[in-house]
């Protein structure tokens, strides 16, 4: 099969044999495969593969289960999924755990199925499980047009909650805005800070979603209101950030964090069996869908990933894979 190999910082076209399915997995032959900020940060050497893991790229696949290890699973031969992975999606074939793929919902199609797993995961896990963000509460999500922003606000929007997002762009705060955002701040214009402030009546948001850290961290600490809850899923600007602990003291606040890649199989499996009876019947009815900007073929995935690192993209960047 063709698979997508990293050679010292440059993602190279190689050949592979195709995998074969342990138990509790199936091999997918991948339609389309999900880009994402973790492969690139695994071409660049900053986040490799947990043990066990293909050092192939890709958390995310659609496509058609071609084998199975087990008999005794929801899956059979010939279906037609989206699956989250811990490596191997930038591939013809690719191993992912049984149940760790979802149905494809109906109206979507592989390359707008191969844009769910990673984000919906994520957001799902952080924003409702670890954040437990309510209907009524209020919702600031940096990076509002990334994969994970137009996930966090079409989900947050169905499940009733106010949403505030910043965008480096005009144009990217009106698609916020006309994607389900209750506010979207121009973050390289106008100081998120004093413009929540002026939105919320003062009060702080209840939830921060953040990608950012660095000098977000303090910031997003203002934003908050009594009992607030931060949640950080990266670290794209810097890990380290000075903390007043009087601050997170005298509001009662929380801080959390994750990473998904390394948790365990019965982790992501749990988060699965969510999506499926909380969000797919908003997929299946077309209440939210993945955004997706643009699709390359796989062996152009060096060009997706050059538009992953301009950040002029909206939404998901996909590689289609099968005929």
């Amino acid at each position: 099969m063709r698979a997508i190999e990293v050679q010292s910082g440059r993602l190279i076209v190689t050949e592979r044999e195709i995998p074969q399915p342990q138990t509790g997995q199936a091999v997918i032959k991948v339609m389309a495969a999900g880009v994402n900020q973790p492969d690139v940060m695994q071409r660049k050497g900053l986040y490799p593969p947990p043990p066990g893991a293909s050092d192939i790229p890709g958390l995310e696949v659609a496509g058609i289960v071609t084998a199975l290890a087990d008999t005794n699973t929801h899956l059979t031969v010939g279906d037609k999924v989206c699956a989250l992975v811990t490596g191997g999606g930038y591939a013809d074939y690719c191993l992912a755990a049984v149940d760790h793929c979802l149905p494809i919902p109906n109206r979507l199609s592989f390359n707008e199925a191969a844009g769910i797993p990673e984000t919906f995961f994520t957001v799902w896990s952080n924003v409702f499980d670890r954040a437990q963000l309510k209907k009524g509460e209020t919702l600031l999500v940096h990076g509002g047009t990334s994969g994970i922003g137009t996930t966090a606000i079409q989900l947050a929007k169905v499940f009733d909650a106010t949403i505030i997002v910043t965008s480096g762009s005009s144009t990217k705060c009106c698609f916020c805005m006309d994607l389900g955002a209750d506010a979207a701040i121009n973050y390289r214009e106008q100081d998120f800070v004093a413009e929540i402030a002026d939105i919320t009546g003062q009060t702080g948001v209840n939830v921060v979603l953040d990608m950012i850290g660095g000098d977000y961290f303090p910031r997003n600490i203002q934003c908050l209101a009594n009992e607030g809850r931060l949640v950080q899923i990266a670290v794209q600007q810097s890990p380290k950030s000075n903390i007043n602990l009087w601050t997170i003291m005298s509001k009662r606040l929380s801080i959390t964090g994750s990473t998904l890649r390394a948790r365990d199989n019965n982790f992501k499996a749990e988060i699965a069996r969510k999506l499926l009876n909380y969000v797919w019947p908003y997929l299946e009815s077309g209440q939210i869908k993945p955004i997706i900007h643009s699709t390359f073929p796989l062996i152009e995935a060096a060009s997706a990933h050059e538009l992953m690192e301009s950040n002029q993209h909206i939404g998901k960047i996909i590689l289609t894979v099968g005929a």
